[in-house]
């Protein structure tokens, strides 16, 4: 008889599971993203640890970390503090944004590298959203914030580099709350979506010049704006005005 084939060993894999103080993390984060707490306003560990229904040791845990990224301060017996806009910081961001999301474009444009199925689906899915007639364009200004994000990032994936995509995705996650305010006004969406159908055609005929530029002119454009933001926007902008 012939022995019987040995067993290939099946490998476990490891699922890491998110952590009480990760949820907190990101909801925090998420309150100021959408204007729920903004600059000077003041929390508590017992208010947060109440109001997520956690104890307060991710509450803690998750504060600390928003302070290493510069979200908020501690005050001495007094609670934590939403700290002001860094501005230096977010100009900063944004260059680096823009040095990312033009290699992106350069290589979806360059017909010496094959674009993968995956990225053309990416491309097709943006263009359904962008390249719609003008009564068809949502003015949900929350929906069109996220779907602006969702472009630069899909652009960027869809070059196929995933480091680029990795730090593109980091970038992106930092300056978030600016790019909401940039999307409180209706002529600012309007502009987006020309700006968006502008690039996707460039993209869609391989003119790698014309989709950088006009990509490197809408980030600027964008940048430009994020330096007249005022503390009043973002009270405004938390008032729903």
């Amino acid at each position: 008889m012939k022995p019987a084939p040995k067993k290939t060993p099946v490998k476990k894999v490891t699922v890491q599971r998110r952590s009480a103080a990760d949820d907190v993390y990101e909801e925090i984060k998420k309150d100021i993203a959408e204007f729920r707490l903004i600059p000077g306003d003041r929390i508590t560990e017992s208010a947060l640890s109440l109001r997520l229904n956690v104890s307060r040791t991710p509450v803690r845990q998750s504060l600390y970390r928003l302070q290493q990224e510069g979200y908020v301060e501690v005050l001495f017996r007094s609670g934590w503090r939403i700290l002001p806009f860094d501005f230096e910081k977010f100009e900063q961001l944004y260059d680096l944004r823009l040095l990312l999301e033009s290699a992106a474009v350069d290589r979806l444009c360059d017909a010496g590298v094959a674009r993968s199925p995956k990225g053309q689906a990416r491309i097709d899915a943006l263009a359904a959203i962008w390249l719609v007639p003008a009564d068809e364009r949502s003015s949900d200004t929350v929906q069109v914030s996220q779907w602006d994000e969702d472009f630069h990032c899909a652009l960027v994936e869809a070059s196929g580099n995933q480091e680029i995509a990795r730090v593109h995705r980091d970038v992106t996650d930092r300056i978030r709350i600016l790019r909401r305010l940039d999307f409180t006004k209706q002529a600012r969406i309007d502009a987006t979506y020309d700006e968006h159908a502008k690039i996707l055609k460039a993209i869609g005929r391989q003119r790698g010049d014309q989709a950088t530029l006009l990509l490197r002119t809408h980030i600027a454009t964008s940048q430009a704006e994020v330096r007249k933001i005022t503390l009043h926007e973002v009270f405004m902008a938390r008032q729903g005005k």
